[in-house]
């Protein structure tokens, strides 16, 4: 684990109930293919689903990349999402109804 911790950013690590692997998430693809990369996982054998875009149940679009690596006796279900909304600013008026609801909490 310590390893996984200084080579990545998993934003959660999760053993799965089998007591030989583990769930791995992280906040952006590139983060996932970096600790691919530096743990020397990043092989051509190495399964990897096809990076792909949707939407969540809210409507928000996302890419989304799962890797399935061996790692230390361990076998990792690597899952790494990005939204991909432009992630606009709220219009005035509603900040503002935003801003007096938090000065009146």
């Amino acid at each position: 684990m310590a390893e996984l911790l200084l080579l990545a950013n998993p934003t959660a690590v999760r053993a799965r109930g089998d007591g030989i692997s583990l769930d791995v998430d992280f906040d952006s693809i590139a983060e996932l293919r970096s600790w691919l990369h530096l743990a020397g996982l990043n092989s051509p054998d190495l399964l990897v689903s096809p990076e792909r875009e949707s939407t969540n149940a809210d409507g928000r679009p996302y890419r989304a990349l799962n890797a399935y690596p061996t790692w230390h006796g361990w076998e990792i279900y690597a899952h790494a999402v990005e939204y991909t909304d432009s992630g606009e600013r709220l219009d005035a008026q509603t900040a503002e109804q935003l801003a007096a609801l938090a000065v009146a909490a």
